[in-house]
């Protein structure tokens, strides 16, 4: 063969092999790791004496399957369980982004309690910072809560739903890191797989409980739970990303 038959070759196998990196992922399952720090979140004396250096970071896993109309997040448990599991918060998340629909399911201290709403819109700033999460590249976004609230999104346009942890979403691409300002609440993706989900992956829990639009939620709540120390910091890590 001669010389320029072989680059011909080698240019062909080359181009042959480029869609299976440049193809844009629509569909699969994103592992995420969040760390929160628990020192941050829990600043009274008494909470502080269960918590000390060795385990002031708790990490917790979550599962995400997408495609391009539905999503479900959840709290992956660990082997042997987890003696602090009580400390973090574990929600469970199915969206129907066609149909802009979304479906909280909490566990609130064993009683269930589903949210159901339409779906965020929410006024993303778009920068020109990046970094690598997952094998990706990522852009950084920041939404402003409020007046004394920031949140951090680094999302891929690599993968095409508009998916992410907990409730974000609304970005030109998956989420696949998310922080609050201080570091005190962090969600990275460990590992990002190309599947097509079942329909169990993707079909919202069977899980029974009172449902509640959030206004009607934070009412109840605030109600019940008036007088209690913990009252504040329980309802607002419900509706922190909301």
């Amino acid at each position: 063969m001669s010389k320029v038959g072989g680059k011909l070759v080698l240019a062909i196998c080359l181009l042959a092999a480029m869609p299976s990196f440049a193809q844009v992922l629509t569909k699969g399952k994103i592992t995420y790791e969040r760390r929160t720090n628990l020192y941050k979140q829990f600043d009274d004396e008494r909470m502080r004496k269960m918590i000390d250096e060795k385990n002031k970071i708790k990490i917790d896993n979550f599962s995400l399957f997408f495609n391009d109309s539905l999503s479900l997040f959840s709290y992956v448990a660990p082997e042997g369980g987890d003696p602090m599991s009580w400390m973090t918060m574990k929600n469970t998340v199915y969206m129907n982004w066609k149909g802009e629909k979304r479906e909280v399911f909490y566990d609130f201290w064993g009683t269930a309690i589903i949210l159901q709403d339409s779906l965020v819109d929410r006024q993303w700033k778009i920068t020109d910072k990046s970094r690598t999460i997952a094998g990706y590249e990522c852009t950084r976004a920041i939404w402003q809560k409020n007046d004394t609230t920031r949140i951090y999104a680094w999302f891929t346009t690599d993968i095409a739903p508009t998916v992410g942890p907990e409730v974000i979403g609304g970005l030109p691409g998956a989420v696949l890191g998310l922080a609050t300002e201080d570091g005190g609440i962090v969600y990275f993706a460990t590992k990002v797989e190309e599947l097509t989900p079942t329909a169990e992956q993707l079909a919202k829990p069977k899980t029974k409980g009172k449902e509640y639009t959030p206004e009607a939620l934070r009412q109840e709540l605030t109600e019940k739970m008036k007088g209690e120390p913990y009252a504040n910091r329980v309802i607002d890590g419900i509706f922190f990303w909301e």
